[in-house]
């Protein structure tokens, strides 16, 4: 592999300590990593993350609950079809925040 294709779960090592106190956390196979799930156990946060097809222990997990993390994913979508929002115009976090709240609100009333 070369240095573009790494895990979503090693951004999440540089993140971990940010995560907000939640009861349940919804992830892709990208997150499955023993340390993550145990780091989250730690913080009384429930994984909902399948495990990787190479896994040779399978992982439970409530699939119904795993399958709503596509509506995340389609809210990211349309957010995308901002262009302001999605070139990051606004190099300002407050402008650009306002632009993405803008954005969310008038996709939120069509």
């Amino acid at each position: 592999m070369g240095g573009n294709h790494r895990s979503d779960y090693i951004g999440a090592r540089a993140l971990f300590s940010s995560i907000p106190k939640v009861d349940w956390l919804l992830g892709d196979r990208g997150y499955d990593a023993d340390w993550f799930r145990e780091a989250l156990k730690d913080k009384g946060i429930r994984a909902f993350i399948p495990g990787r097809k190479q896994r040779k222990t399978p992982v439970k997990y409530d699939k119904r609950r795993y399958k709503r993390r596509n509506r995340i994913e389609i809210m990211f979508g349309r957010l995308k079809d901002w262009r302001r929002v999605a070139t990051r115009y606004d190099r300002c976090p407050k402008v650009f925040l306002s632009a993405t709240a803008l954005a969310a609100t008038v996709i939120y009333w069509l």
